[in-house]
């Protein structure tokens, strides 16, 4: 299990709290060790200026026994400053002097000896030599202080910094968890609210007002995450509740139908023929829409425009306009073209997208009018909208006109001729082309549009795989092929009488 981040927050803060009591404490123990040690000296030296005084004036026997006796009472009892006087002349001698191990020569002048025997105090030790005066020849006065009294308040020095070292660190451990949580508190408050978000509750967004600036940021990004999802969810539910409802009513259709079909009978051949026909046009409108919907699900993923030609866009504009000659005579409306730009394209990709934008215009042009597709380039894309006279858009609607089965219901015309993919599909085209598309409504006309590269080397996207689209030159779009379903079927029914 990972520790939280107050944990580690109070982790990291009682090893940097421990590191520097350490430092703190060592700094301090060696300034201790090296005052006591200098005071220890001092002291050394005091009792060897006295002694050395004493000795420097016995020049006598009877003088030295007198210096013995000062000497003797100059010593104390537990033997921590020991007094010694060596000489060629046994009468002139004091003590025993110190000897051992000699751990170091501190400073010259001075030896730190550790004498034989098990659990002897080091002695701290200074020899001086006083030269001969009258009788007394030349001697060697030795002053020894014990460091037994420094070594144990080094030892109760370092078990209490040690101890207190310790505490302290531990004591910031537990100060630094309660101050790290406190200070995570805005943190904690944003995991709650994130929590809380859910598929009921998506227009919920985490307050970041009162966060700090380091959570400001995360805040935000988070509702922009949060906003995103919300909207792709929102057109998911849109998308799957449309589908259902556009597969829905072809499917009704055929089953009545065919119910009808079955249940009545000795019906003609043309009541036979008229049903079969009914149910064509049904099927094919089916059929547009899965189409429709799977090429817009491969686009989805990334797929880009390949196979690109570069070819004149105005040669392929009249070609779909040749190609929509019937449905555009039939409604008594007129296109025409201007412009002319070279761009590379996939020619199956263009014409689709073209094509629905014709038959966009077609479907919701003001009768008698003229419907005209202008090209033109701008810096590095190419520029096709197809402009036609019509009830004017509500401006809040245009951003939404090219989403999937989006209708402007109370503005636009003939809406419910078509499954509303058509525009979504133009999007989708221009993507793969490296392009965006466009929509406007101003002074009774209706623009749409869409933009494609005009670069000579196809458009790239690192991050997502390219892969080929197969998709017939020769295939109409949905929309066409309704439009020529329903020419077909009108002039059977003329034909038959109906």
């Amino acid at each position: 299990m990972n520790p939280s981040i107050a944990r580690r927050l109070a982790m990291m803060f009682a090893l940097v709290a421990l590191f520097v009591f350490a430092l703190v404490g060592t700094c301090l123990y060696l300034v201790l060790r090296t005052q006591l040690h200098n005071h220890l000296r001092e002291s050394l030296d005091d009792r060897r200026e006295i002694a050395q005084l004493i000795v420097t004036h016995s020049v006598t026997p009877e003088k030295w026994k007198m210096a013995r006796e000062k000497l003797a009472d100059m010593t104390p009892r537990d033997g921590s400053t020991q007094y010694s006087v060596t000489s060629s002349d046994p009468h002139f001698h004091y003590g025993h002097p110190v000897t051992g191990t000699e751990l170091s020569e501190w400073i010259p002048g001075y030896k730190k000896i550790r004498p034989a025997g098990h659990g002897a105090a080091d002695m701290l030790v200074n020899t001086t030599t006083i030269p001969a005066s009258g009788v007394r020849p030349d001697v060697q006065l030795q002053v020894a202080a014990s460091c037994l009294p420094n070594t144990r308040t080094l030892r109760v020095f370092g078990f209490a910094l040690t101890a207190l070292v310790g505490l302290g660190t531990l004591g910031v451990l537990l100060l630094s968890h309660w101050v790290a949580k406190l200070g995570l508190a805005p943190l904690t408050r944003l995991t709650r609210d994130a929590q809380a978000v859910s598929p009921n509750n998506r227009s919920q967004r985490l307050d970041a007002r009162s966060l700090p600036h380091e959570l400001n940021d995360l805040a935000n990004s988070f509702n922009g995450a949060l906003e995103r999802l919300d909207v792709a969810y929102g057109r998911l539910e849109s998308f799957n509740a449309d589908v259902a409802h556009e597969l829905r009513t072809p499917v009704t259709i055929l089953i009545g139908q065919t119910e009808v079909a079955l249940t009545a009978r000795n019906r003609s051949i043309e009541d036979l023929r008229h049903t079969l026909q009914s149910n064509l046009e049904e099927f094919e409108r089916m059929r547009g829409i899965i189409n429709d919907m799977l090429f817009l699900a491969r686009a989805d993923q990334g797929e880009r425009a390949t196979g690109l030609v570069e070819v004149s866009l105005a040669a392929e504009v009249g070609r779909t306009l040749d190609y929509l000659e019937m449905p555009f005579d039939e409604a008594q409306v007129r296109a025409v073209s201007h412009g002319d730009a070279r761009a590379p394209v996939n020619t199956s990709l263009f014409g689709r997208a073209c094509t629905n934008l014709l038959m966009n215009a077609l479907q919701h042009c003001t009768d008698g009018m003229t419907v005209t597709v202008t090209l033109a380039r701008h810096n590095e894309h190419v520029h096709i909208s197809v402009a036609n006279p019509g009830e004017p858009i509500d401006p809040a609607a245009l951003s939404h006109l090219f989403d999937r089965f989006y209708r402007v219901e109370a503005s636009r015309t003939n809406s419910r001729e078509n499954h509303g993919l058509g525009l979504a599909i133009v999007k989708a085209v221009a993507e793969m082309h490296g392009g965006t598309v466009y929509a406007a409504s101003a002074g009774g006309i209706n623009t749409f549009g869409f933009s494609v590269a005009a670069g000579s080397a196809e458009p790239r996207e690192p991050e997502r795989e390219k892969r080929e689209i197969s998709v017939p030159r020769a295939a109409p779009s949905a929309a066409v092929e309704l439009a020529a379903t329903a020419t077909n079927a009108r002039r059977l029914g003329a034909r038959s009488g109906r």
